[in-house]
């Protein structure tokens, strides 16, 4: 090997040697492209949920986003029963649903729902054990929904009008507010009011329907609008045009903290409707792996606490959420009582059958009003 010939072997190994010294990874400095995940392609995240119920806050979905180079696509649902037929309809198209736990059964039994491989969420262990267990999201060994936040719908009405409160239900049929109510369009829940309102046994699955019929049809003259989301409802309040009737908790929060709304929301002596809601993956999710990240996301305390703090929300099922929540959070200050709980009739798995009698008894009680 010649003099020159070495000379340029040993430039050759030097600047060999710069350039893997440039590639190294430098501690603390920002992480490279392809470590970010930035020159990935960006995955999409199909949300089904109600509207305005946290998972579309624009904070948190910026959040998502940045942290799993995803974009997150919201869709919403109206009711239950929506929530399956959007299931049935779009195969495909979801990879993480909300559901109330009464309606993952029938959803198992259709084949909308995927097993959940509970060992890859970090929630999951944080979870109580009666929230683990709930018959509803478990068949056959298997967990088909995580829970993530309960509450109730009760009794609530404008406080600057009323100022000395109501504790009954029953003042719904008051004769001297014809006129001011606002009851939501729903079958199960008015069945189950009106079950609580009359002191029936049972009062998620009472037997007598014909009991249930009359009292809903003597509610009918003082129900001034039947609503079916949250933007309805703080409508028909805010506008004056109904100043008691039933409402969320969650929602209620809401109308307090994001829209100064003068409401006041109460567990009245009958009883009020208790409710839990879970995130769920569809059979065929396109983006499985991603519904386990959102999951993890929504249940953490991180977005948890803001998400009340922002806007109002219902009773987290992570203690440690509920844990970090101030003491006069409303969360607190309505279900801070262990005793409250004694009072719900939580929403249960409703057979089949027994569903189409309850929607057909709404549907005739309605049209018997107009």
């Amino acid at each position: 090997m010649t003099t020159r010939l070495k000379s340029l072997t040993c430039v050759g190994l030097i600047l060999v040697l710069w350039l893997l010294a440039a590639c190294a990874p430098v501690p603390g400095a920002a992480p490279t492209t392809s470590e970010s995940g930035e020159g990935a392609a960006v995955r999409e995240l199909h949300v089904l949920n109600w509207q305005g119920y946290g998972s579309d806050e624009p904070w948190a979905i910026e959040q998502f986003e940045q942290a799993h180079n995803a974009r997150v696509i919201h869709d919403y649902f109206n009711s239950e029963d929506e929530l399956l037929t959007k299931l049935r309809t779009s195969p495909g198209k979801y990879d993480v649903v909300l559901p109330n736990i009464a309606y993952i059964p029938p959803a198992i039994q259709d084949g909308l729902l995927q097993p959940i491989d509970v060992s890859r969420l970090a929630v999951w262990s944080k979870l109580p054990e009666r929230f683990q267990t709930l018959p509803e999201i478990v068949h056959e060994g298997e967990v088909y929904g995580v829970p993530w936040a309960w509450g109730a719908t009760s009794l609530v009405y404008n406080t600057e009008l009323y100022p000395e409160g109501f504790d009954s239900l029953n003042v719904l049929w008051d004769p001297a507010y014809a006129g001011q109510v606002g009851f939501e369009d729903n079958y199960e829940d008015a069945v189950i009011f009106a079950a609580l309102a009359l002191g029936l046994e049972n009062p998620s699955q009472p037997e007598d329907l014909d009991a249930v019929r009359a009292k809903l049809e003597a509610l009918m003259p003082n129900v001034r609008a039947f609503w079916q989301s949250e933007d309805e409802f703080n409508r028909l309040f805010s506008s004056g045009e109904i100043s008691l009737g039933v409402y969320w908790s969650g929602s209620t929060s809401r109308a307090q903290t994001v829209f100064g709304l003068p409401i006041a929301f109460v567990i009245p002596q009958e009883g009020a409707i208790g409710w839990i809601d879970a995130w769920s993956i569809p059979a065929d999710a396109p983006n499985p792996e991603l519904a386990y990240a959102w999951i993890d996301f929504m249940s953490s305390p991180e977005f948890y606490v803001e998400w009340d703090r922002v806007a109002g929300a219902p009773v987290p099922a992570n203690p440690e959420s509920l844990a970090q929540m101030p003491e006069d959070s409303f969360t607190n200050t309505v279900f801070g009582d262990p005793s409250v709980v004694e009072k719900l009739a939580f929403i249960t798995y409703t057979p089949p059958e027994v569903r189409e009698q309850w929607i057909e008894l709404w549907q005739e009680v309605k049209a018997g009003a107009k």
